[in-house]
């Protein structure tokens, strides 16, 4: 039973209204003085204090930081005669909690103990009737999605959902939302596989296809620095939408939300092939049939970005746009720090580019430190050491010193990831390579129906390599493991976070412009 400490000189008058607070369960003590009060907060542990502003000898407001001393997350409803401003603002900021003009009516006191005392519990419950009743609409969504777009509608909403009742007490709920999103990922593969390879050999009609990674620069990019003064292009590497939303909200005070949406990450959902093809404006063929010796396969030791600013100032050259560009890419700590200290380049650029790794690094982390894992044992988790990341990141900072300056924003990702949970066995000799959710090499032997398969890599524009190879990719929360040694690899890997496959999670990549709010 929660215990509340209604403070009034004139308490005795108040006797119905306690009575009515304590018939909902609520046990209620009472003083007539802000004396007594303070001594009363300090010997018994109250959920709620309700304070009189006008008493004799101490005010309410000359008694709520005594209060707040003894027992400062103590939430103090304060209830006035008053309504000017200068008294408000002095009980507001004092941290009251709430307030009350007199004279008091018991359901609205009631409304106010409920809400803060309550609030959570209330919105949690709301939260749960409102998925329940939107259960139905989700799974009629599903089962008439047609179109890319359609998924990325119903993609928003089921991320919605996860975070709306991420904060729920009940499992039950969290669990079938799970499940639909499961049923969701499940069929979202299926669709996948079937128009993949229309979409990349454009064998459909132009509005059917998606925007992809190949087509972001010029179908999205380009038209944003053409009509914007500043524009500066965030690629955050390995972020997935729900990752997004987290941050999102820490930067409406700096900036407006113009565009909201997605594009679709190419397979592999991985670094080498989807933030190259970003960058060069090609599929990985046309850029290792172009520039042989800029591309480098799974199995050529190497790294496998390093030529991403080549890249972009080429298919900027080609797309005919004379922009002043800067670009950088932020793999450490220090590389960050060292980009706010030099600034003035970003300043002057019409076109400026970062490329931040924090997420990606984020992600390896939880596979290869325990205690990163168990920080982040589920989604929510992962979410919330995102935006911990965020607040006090370089990152946080560069947006801020953009914003100041009036530069457009682009904020996007080369692809997402997914927490990986169920094993799918497939062998090959020495060249294949190392990926749990795509492999590629010349000898693999698999189950074909546990994977979308591609025998000849140039039918969804991919590169063989030097000898004749196949590529494989994992669908929703599949992982691919060799048969020796399985048991150990699906020990180490179970719940950790891979990309490379075909996912909701890693193929709609969130795509934001930004806008900077009105300089006052």
């Amino acid at each position: 039973m929660n215990k509340i400490l209604w403070v009034d000189d004139e308490i005795d008058f108040l006797k119905p209204h306690i009575m009515f607070i304590e018939a909902k369960g609520y046990k209620v003590d009472t003083c007539n003085n802000g004396y007594d009060a303070v001594e009363m907060v300090g010997a018994t542990a109250y959920d709620l204090v309700i304070l009189d502003e006008m008493m004799p000898g101490m005010t309410g407001l000359e008694t709520l930081p005594l209060i707040k001393a003894a027992r400062p997350s103590l939430p103090v409803i304060m209830v006035t005669k008053s309504e000017e401003e200068n008294i408000m603002d002095k009980a507001i900021g004092s941290k009251i909690a709430d307030y009350i003009i007199k004279p008091v009516n018991p359901n609205q006191v009631l409304l106010s103990i409920k809400k803060n005392l309550h609030s959570q519990q209330l919105v949690t419950e709301q939260t749960t009737a409102d998925y329940r009743s939107e259960f139905g609409r989700i799974a009629a969504q599903q089962q008439s999605a047609q179109s890319f777009s359609d998924w990325t509608q119903l993609y928003r909403k089921l991320v919605g959902w996860e975070i709306e009742l991420a904060s729920s007490s009940d499992k039950s709920i969290k669990e079938i939302l799970a499940y639909q999103k499961n049923e969701a990922n499940q069929e979202f593969s299926k669709f996948v596989r079937r128009n993949y390879y229309g979409w990349i050999n454009r064998r459909v009609s132009d509005d059917e296809i998606p925007v992809m990674s190949h087509t972001l620069m010029r179908r999205r990019i380009f038209p944003v620095v053409d009509e914007s003064t500043k524009t500066t292009l965030l690629v955050i590497d390995n972020m997935r939408y729900d990752q997004w939303r987290t941050i999102e909200p820490l930067l409406r005070g700096l900036y407006d939300v113009a565009v909201d949406d997605f594009y679709c990450a190419i397979l592999p959902t991985a670094t080498q092939y989807a933030r190259n093809a970003l960058f060069a404006g090609l599929m990985p063929l046309a850029i290792d049939k172009l520039m042989p010796e800029k591309w480098l396969n799974d199995n050529e030791d190497g790294g496998k970005n390093m030529y991403e600013e080549e890249f972009l100032r080429r298919l900027v050259q080609q797309s005919g746009k004379g922009y002043k560009m800067s670009f950088d890419k932020l793999v450490r700590p220090e590389a960050g720090r060292k980009l706010l200290d030099n600034m003035q380049r970003l300043y002057d650029a019409d076109f400026s580019v970062v490329v931040y790794n924090f997420l990606d690094i984020l992600s390896h982390a939880r596979t290869e430190t325990d205690i990163i894992r168990d920080l982040t044992d589920d989604e929510d988790a992962f979410r919330s050491l995102t935006r911990s990341w965020f607040e006090h990141s370089e990152l946080y900072t560069l947006f801020r010193n953009l914003a100041e300056k009036g530069h457009t924003i682009i904020v996007t990702s080369d692809h997402g990831t997914i927490r990986v949970d169920n094993p799918v066995r497939v062998t090959g000799d020495k060249e294949t390579s190392a990926n749990l959710r795509y492999k590629t090499g010349r000898n693999l032997a698999y189950n074909a129906r546990d994977v979308y398969e591609v025998t000849r890599p140039e039918d969804v524009q991919l590169p063989s390599g030097r000898l004749t190879s196949s590529y494989i990719f994992a669908y929703n929360r599949d992982f691919l493991v060799y048969n020796n040694d399985a048991n150990k690899y699906i020990r180490y890997y179970r719940n950790t976070f891979q990309h490379g496959g075909i996912s909701m999670e890693e193929m709609i990549v969130p795509f934001a412009v930004l806008k900077p709010k009105a300089r006052r």
